[in-house]
């Protein structure tokens, strides 16, 4: 009896060993059918299929939101790099203009030291005190202006005053550090009446006196005109030097029109000025050697 159940003991685990040994056998005669078979077609089985399209699904799935997050962070990179680039050109602009400004003020202001400069070497037996306008208000605009030399620089009252090619004033108050020039553009009645002169005809010279200003115009009135002597537009006009105030020599401006009387005789000269009376930022004033 102990035999038999010894024999069939052995023959149950020799089975066993058998199916292993025979499912071995078969599952790599299975999987040799299958390469063979996929290198024989040009598509994947059914399952294989099936799961390609799942693996295939998920990573759409995955990727879709992992491209537009990383897209986001590009678009909010450059945005901000634009910002910060803006930022800078708005800040080289600002530069720009400011620069541009404080050149267009140097080199007008350049401009005017030049015009002086010749001026002063025209102006023979007189030296130039150079001054710069530091009061101008729009009540007394057309009258008068403060410059920023006084006596301790030379200044006496009466001194013609120069801005640009021509005489704009004279000196009427004097200070220390600075004085007040009365403009030719005063409408006072006893302001700026200095004796004046314009060649005519033939060379003649016509004298007169400055009797007032027309400031719709921008025109000097010359009158009590004593010569008979013809006179036309464009004529030269200068200080005549016979009032002893003014030196003579010094250039007013030109005749720009005639007012005859009955007899063809001027008995008024407009003058347009030879300075800018507008814009009067640097003068000289004419001082006797």
């Amino acid at each position: 009896m102990k035999r038999m159940e010894a024999i069939m003991q052995k023959f149950f685990s020799s089975r066993k060993l058998v199916i292993v040994i025979v499912c071995l056998i078969i599952s790599f005669g299975l999987m040799s059918v299958s390469v063979a078979f996929r290198n024989n077609r040009n598509t994947p089985p059914l399952v294989q299929q099936f799961g390609n399209d799942i693996v295939g699904f998920a990573d759409r799935v995955v990727a879709v939101p992992m491209n537009g997050i990383h897209h986001g962070f590009i678009s909010i990179n450059n945005l901000l790099n634009t910002y910060q680039e803006n930022q800078k050109l708005k800040s080289k602009v600002d530069q720009l203009a400011q620069t541009q400004v404080k050149d267009q003020v140097l080199e007008r202001e350049n401009k005017q030291l030049k015009r002086q400069l010749n001026v002063g070497s025209t102006l023979t037996g007189y030296e130039k005190i150079n001054a710069a306008v530091i009061t101008r208000t729009p009540s007394s605009w057309a009258s008068q202006i403060i410059i920023n030399k006084g006596q301790a620089a030379g200044v006496k009252k009466n001194m013609p005053v120069i801005a640009g090619p021509g005489l704009i004033g004279t000196v009427a108050e004097v200070n220390k550090t600075n004085s007040k020039v009365v403009l030719i553009s005063n409408t006072a009645e006893n302001s700026n009446r200095f004796a004046i002169q314009i060649v005519g005809e033939a060379s003649k010279i016509v004298n007169g006196i400055i009797t007032s200003y027309d400031s719709q115009s921008n025109r000097i009135i010359m009158g009590n005109i004593t010569s008979k002597a013809k006179l036309s537009k464009g004529g030269r006009v200068t200080t005549s030097g016979l009032g002893g105030i003014i030196p003579k020599g010094i250039y007013v401006g030109t005749v720009s029109k005639i007012a005859e009387d009955d007899y063809g005789l001027a008995k008024k000269v407009y003058i347009k000025p030879a300075a800018n009376l507008n814009d009067i930022e640097v003068v000289s004033v004419a001082v006797r050697n």
